[in-house]
């Protein structure tokens, strides 16, 4: 077996789960603002900013972890973030 095998991440891991919150848009149908709250992958994180454009055409999204306040900033496309609904006015 090669050892690489190990190290492997599974690509399903690495995708927002959307049934957490089934009824928030996606960072790609809704362009969170920098200081918003997003839920991505790793959890809830702060969006530090917002930059260009990614591969699949969402923006990028510069992000920190709320809850752990150590953690390094880490890049992620808009796509695969949940933005809370806006309120209506």
């Amino acid at each position: 077996m090669n050892a690489n095998n190990l190290n492997r991440v599974n690509l399903s891991d690495l995708q927002v789960k959307r049934n957490e919150h089934p009824d928030w848009p996606t960072g790609a149908e809704r362009i969170p603002d920098a200081g918003e709250q997003v839920f991505c992958v790793e959890g809830v994180a702060e969006v530090v900013k917002v930059l260009g454009r990614t591969g699949d055409g969402s923006r990028l999204l510069e992000l920190k972890l709320v809850d752990d306040p150590k953690a390094k900033p880490f890049y992620a496309a808009a796509s695969n973030v949940l933005v809370h609904p806006a309120q209506a006015a």
